[in-house]
């Protein structure tokens, strides 16, 4: 067992929400729960109980009904709160906390600059919601926003799951047959959309693209445009297009509707990254997504009401809808869109001082990155609010550990956290309460019955496997939409171990009781039939100064499955026999024998997903001549154009 990089502080641990949980557990149920181990025990031994407990600690507003879960053996088809009735936006907004508090900040790169107060958030929500209800929007319609990470967003989400409308969004730089792709399968009544959007500075527009998407989308009744970039934009072109000032005039600010809705009633429709085919919609419902993500945010995170929590995300990842439950804390939600390295890699420790950010949420690969850049704003900033800093959306390298408690801050929770748009929430979570190790998640996530499975699907501990979940939770979401018979639901959770959820993530569990997270498993190498985690390669390719980023991909080869490298290089360097020596030689002596590639191929520029996920499977698509069936997926689908026909992988 390695030395913590960091540990909670005596008054930290005694100061926590997760403290004050156990405390409030105990209490209850005469026990003597003392650290974070007996209570995740607890928590999976006593699920009924465990999430009975959040409800009433996180103080859920809804009534709970006789039964928390019919059957928690059963997944999928266990039903939570099955009695009860919830509204995620009566949970989001109430009505008697401080109207002058702030509730939304939100920074445009350096050109816009907002802030809503509690207030103003529901005298907004008031307002859309009532224009939303004249315009025929009621339960189970669905709202979807082509939009950036605005305060506009979140006021339409609050104001549609306040009546039981469902939610779903994308980013604005997705292409017209990525929007068609996600939303064509839900068919909205109603589409918001900006004029445009910021990013590196420049404005791009949005006009033309909402308007071929709306002539795809009959079901769209009505397109609401957000003016962002500019304020006189002619919406002329766009079918049945209101300006945003023009739905919301002819309403006064007053109550906003919270209908009692069930349990499972559908709040989101979330889509699967598509880069294997058309988008899965997944559908979340209102107390899944609600009583889980409060858990994270108040136990997990320890969010208290008056901090100031930031997650630089897209409306397009699940990281969004993530954040949004921040506001049940009563936490100020600070919002940024736009690029994260303009006009400087600074911008967002700039936004961390300005606004006395407590928790700094981002992507594994953003640090990565400006550990690269050898950024250290230790030394340019204060951070001094900064309790928390959690990262996500790839595995976060140890290197990347070392750099945060060196240049950015040594004192604070570097909470490593992982899940996905499957469940809208985490099995692996932070702690506040327990230690930081090198290159680990902190622990499983309380109420979350996670393992790691060997191939014959017996647990494993202190080796690689499948993460799994073996008992049902309340964010398993209600099941994709137009899937009738659950039966594309059930083969993507369900098939490899029948009655268990297996998530595809390539794990270990280890001697601290945390997780190590290696790539996604079926991403894995096979070379010899060994299993191999992308992200080990990754790590010791990356630590090399020439290596900006890389991709690695199992090929078919002389009948087993060979290792090919492709590396992206600084500026100006050329992969040369010495430097490609130097990258097998790194993964040698720090991996095995086994991990070093056959080959190591320069390219310029490396393919990923709106949500900045290297697609490893679309390239390997390409390598072998099979069709990518999605390229709108991806950020930069010339990327793929490299990898194709690539003289080097013909030969030995």
């Amino acid at each position: 067992m390695t030395e913590p990089l960091w540990s909670p502080s005596e008054a930290g641990i005694r100061a926590s929400t997760m403290m004050a949980f156990m405390d409030q557990v105990n209490q209850a149920h005469g026990l003597s729960l003392s650290d974070y181990d007996s209570l995740y025990q607890w928590s999976i031994d006593q699920p009924a109980a465990f999430w009975s407990a959040v409800w009433d600690f996180c103080g859920l507003i809804g009534e709970k009904g006789a039964v928390v879960v019919d059957d928690v053996s059963r997944m999928p088809g266990a039903r939570w709160f099955p009695e009860g009735s919830i509204n995620m936006a009566r949970n989001l907004l109430r009505p008697d906390w401080d109207r002058d508090a702030d509730a939304l900040v939100f920074w445009g790169e350096t050109h816009v600059r907002r802030r809503l107060t509690f207030g103003e958030l529901w005298d907004q929500v008031s307002r859309v919601q009532q224009a939303l209800i004249a315009r025929g929007v009621a339960k189970g319609d669905r709202v979807a926003g082509y939009i950036p990470n605005m305060p506009e967003t979140v006021i339409t989400m609050l104001a549609c799951a306040g009546i039981g409308a469902i939610w779903s969004s994308a980013s604005p730089d997705f292409g017209v047959q990525g929007v068609v792709d996600r939303f064509g399968q839900i068919e909205p009544k109603v589409l918001v959309a900006a004029e445009g959007y910021f990013y590196n500075g420049k404005a791009h527009d949005c006009l033309e693209k909402t308007a071929a998407i709306v002539e795809r989308m009959p079901s769209v009744e009505t397109v609401v445009i957000i003016p962002y970039t500019r304020a006189d934009a002619d919406l002329s072109g766009v079918r049945g297009a209101v300006a945003w000032d023009d739905l919301i005039a002819p309403y006064t600010a007053g109550d906003i509707r919270f209908d009692p809705l069930p349990f499972d009633h559908p709040l989101y429709i979330m889509y699967s990254s598509g880069t294997t085919g058309v988008p899965k919609c997944i559908v979340h419902g209102h107390g899944g997504t609600l009583i889980q993500q409060v858990k994270e945010h108040v136990l997990h995170c320890d969010i208290k009401p008056g901090d100031r929590v930031f997650y630089f995300t897209t409306c397009g990842w699940m990281m969004w809808n993530w954040l949004m439950a921040g506001l049940a804390a009563r936490a100020t939600l600070l919002l940024y869109d736009g690029s994260p390295g303009y006009p400087s890699g600074a911008i967002l420790f700039d936004y961390a001082d300005a606004e006395g950010m407590t928790h700094f949420g981002t992507s594994a690969k953003w640090i990565d990155a400006i550990r690269k850049a050898d950024l250290k704003p230790r030394e340019t900033h204060s951070l001094a609010t900064v309790r928390v800093m959690t990262s996500t959306g790839s595995p976060l390298v140890p290197e990347s550990f070392d750099y945060v408690y060196r240049d950015i801050k040594s004192d604070i929770q570097l909470s490593s956290i992982s899940g996905g748009t499957d469940i809208l929430s985490c099995f692996m979570l932070g702690s506040p309460i327990t230690p930081v190790h090198r290159g680990e998640i902190q622990k499983r996530g309380l109420g979350m019955k996670t393992e790691v499975y060997d191939e014959s699907g017996h647990p494993v501990s202190g080796a690689k496997g499948e993460l799994v979940c073996t008992q049902a939770f309340p964010s398993t979401p209600i099941g994709f939409w137009n899937d009738p018979d659950d039966a594309k639901f059930r083969a993507a959770y369900f098939e490899r171990f029948p009655g268990i959820w297996t998530h595809g993530d390539w794990v270990e569990l280890t001697d601290t009781g945390g997780l190590v997270v290696y790539g996604r498993s079926d991403a894995t190498l096979n070379p010899g039939g060994v299993r191999i985690g992308t992200a080990e390669i990754y790590r010791q390719v990356e630590l090399l100064d020439e290596v900006v980023e890389a991709l690695v991909i199992g090929q078919e080869w002389d009948n087993d499955v060979r290792v090919v490298l492709f590396v992206r290089l600084r500026d100006g360097l050329t992969l040369d026999e010495p430097l490609a020596k130097r990258i097998k030689g790194q993964i040698r002596q720090n991996c095995t024998p086994r991990h070093v590639p056959a080959k190591v191929v320069q390219v310029a520029d490396i393919p990923r997903t709106k949500s900045n996920k290297i697609v490893e499977l679309a390239v390997r698509e390409v390598v072998h001549g099979r069709p990518v069936k999605n390229i709108e997926a991806l950020a930069n689908p010339e990327a793929l154009d490299e990898f194709r026909d690539r003289a080097e992988l013909t030969e030995d």
